[in-house]
């Protein structure tokens, strides 16, 4: 069975809660807590089995699997068949293209860590913050907006079965909600996240479901 470190409001652990479930897969959860004793994530202990002290962390036997989309893509290609990528070049290029938008261009700009030195290094005040935060989200959802008016659009971020760029959109969603963010500039992405959010999977990886949430 797979261990999955992970802290209920990560939004990289959350990608990867969110694979295990549409793969079927049973996982034993490690919560990893972020914030207390100054973040379980630094501690020599948890540096051992991850160097960068970041979650999630996959540890499938002797092997451990660090950052969620390889995660993510190492779960599809071990579980066949693959579902959470397309099976053609492009179309396959076209997912990944917009999970890295979220994952790479609107996550990291707004990350814990990165949030915490604006506070504690830059003293930067809380509503300054969030003005920070709420940026970077609608300036990357409104570049993912337009990037889902295509066709192969469809349900989902990519046709009508949740994939990988699904497994990233929905945790960034939730992020926004968190900071009270209307959607409706956004309808596409509303859209999908009303329906992924319907499924068992995507209901069962919310953090508010895990046994770490606070």
């Amino acid at each position: 069975m797979y261990e999955l470190y992970s802290y209920f409001r990560s939004s990289a652990a959350y990608r990867v809660r969110i694979a295990l479930g549409l793969k079927g897969l049973d996982f034993k959860l490690t919560p990893v807590h972020l914030l207390k004793h100054g973040g379980e994530q630094h501690s020599a202990e948890y540096r051992r089995i991850n160097p960068e002290g970041l979650v999630p962390t996959l540890v499938d036997g002797e092997t451990v699997l660090t950052q969620s989309l390889a995660i993510i893509e190492y779960l599809d290609e071990m579980h066949g068949p693959r579902t959470l990528l397309p099976d053609d070049p492009l179309s396959r290029a076209r997912v990944r293209a917009l999970a890295l938008q979220v994952a790479c261009d609107i996550h990291p700009l707004n990350n814990l860590r990165v949030l915490r030195w604006l506070a504690h290094e830059m003293q930067v005040e809380k509503d300054m913050r969030d003005t920070w935060y709420r940026h970077w989200i609608a300036v990357g959802f409104d570049a993912l907006e337009a990037s889902l008016q295509s066709p192969q659009t469809g349900l989902c971020c990519h046709g009508d079965a949740p994939g990988l760029a699904d497994c990233c959109l929905i945790p960034q969603v939730y992020n926004a909600s968190r900071y009270e963010m209307e959607l409706s500039a956004w309808p596409t992405i509303a859209r999908i996240a009303e329906h992924c959010n319907s499924l068992p999977a995507f209901r069962a990886a919310k953090p508010e479901a895990q046994p770490d949430a606070e």
